[in-house]
């Protein structure tokens, strides 16, 4: 049985290190796409941090995946530019990661997501295009819209965490029904008519 030996500031600063440790990962990644002149856009929790805390600071809530989405065309050139950062590539079942150096774990990664692919076969629809982000603070971020649809595609349950968040805050509500396919505004509306399901 785990004891619960950390305390105070040792415990403060743990937490607080993890956040940091998610950040820097997440700043070296796009640092060194951007400097490779590859096309990304982040997406995953931290495009969902980044719009919430467009609406309110006290809702963002914190994640420890750093995902990124490029072209599968472009993956040769970022495993080069990645490998020269000291990121090591791999891929895990099924799934293409960068590893944050010599013996990170898989949850210490970038996870690369495929632009206009399906992440899983069943998927209604393809993730978003490189190109569907807004660019802010030197770092592109998927547009809301191409979030929403990516989040509700997925449909997992930390997505539909998210998109409760993002309904919360109300950066979205019932009239994005109208931009959606049928099956992912069923879904978006299941989220509204029971948001603590």
């Amino acid at each position: 049985m785990i004891q619960f030996h950390l305390t105070g500031a040792a415990l403060w600063d743990r937490m607080e290190r993890a956040v940091e440790k998610v950040r820097e990962r997440l700043e070296r990644a796009v640092k060194t796409l951007e400097q490779a002149g590859i096309p990304y856009a982040v997406c995953g929790g931290n495009a969902v941090r980044a719009w919430v805390a467009q609406a309110d600071e006290a809702a963002v809530r914190n994640t420890r995946d750093v995902d990124i989405l490029i072209r599968r065309s472009d993956l040769p050139a970022a495993i080069e530019a990645m490998e020269a950062e000291g990121f090591i590539y791999r891929h895990v079942k099924s799934i293409d990661m960068f590893l944050d150096g010599e013996g990170s774990k898989t949850r210490d990664a970038v996870h690369i997501l495929f632009a206009g692919e399906k992440v899983r076969e069943e998927n209604v629809l393809p993730a978003a295009e490189t190109d569907e982000c807004e660019v802010v603070d030197g770092f592109r971020v998927l547009t809301l819209e191409a979030l929403v649809r990516m989040k509700l595609t997925s449909f997992r349950d930390k997505d539909r965490m998210h998109l409760r968040d993002m309904i919360d805050v109300e950066l979205i509500d019932e009239s994005w029904r109208d931009r959606l396919p049928s099956e992912l505004a069923d879904r978006l509306q299941e989220l509204i008519d029971d948001p603590d399901g």
